[in-house]
């Protein structure tokens, strides 16, 4: 949904986002998020800091190979503060095996300088709302 020209600046700014890290371009994810970003999703809660966002781009174990974005919504809150939110379809390769992901995300984005930046991203893996359709993980021995 593009209202106007932020919109349609954000939408962009949401898909360069996911661009550079599908391409693993730290310096362009770099210039897109805020220090710190707050990262939620299935794996809880994390505050993390340029530095260690630059990392987890570099690090291996996982390929992205493509994205898309669907049902976009932009509200904006200030003219220095607006959401991004979206389904997302992604496939990667982790740990050797080819896998798909459903998602609903949202971004918020803050303006620092005349420069927009991801202050905060949330992903949710799209399922049932009670979690009845995920496998319970498996014990450690």
């Amino acid at each position: 949904m593009v209202d106007g020209p932020i919109e349609a600046q954000l939408m962009d700014m949401e898909n360069q986002y996911w661009q550079a890290i599908k391409n693993r371009d730290v310096q362009a994810a770099l210039r897109l998020t805020d220090d710190p970003c707050i990262v939620t999703g299935a794996q809880g809660v994390a505050r993390i800091p340029r530095q260690a966002f630059a990392g987890m781009l570099q690090a291996g174990g996982w390929t992205f190979h493509e994205f898309t974005l669907s049902d976009m919504q932009v509200r904006v809150l200030s003219e220095d503060v607006a959401i991004v939110a979206y389904r997302v379809n992604e496939l990667l390769t982790v740990d050797g095996k080819s896998i798909t992901i459903d998602a609903a995300d949202s971004s918020t984005w803050v303006r620092r300088d005349g420069q927009w930046m991801c202050a905060l991203h949330t992903e949710a893996l799209l399922g049932d709302p009670f979690g009845r359709d995920k496998q319970p993980a498996a014990k450690k021995i």
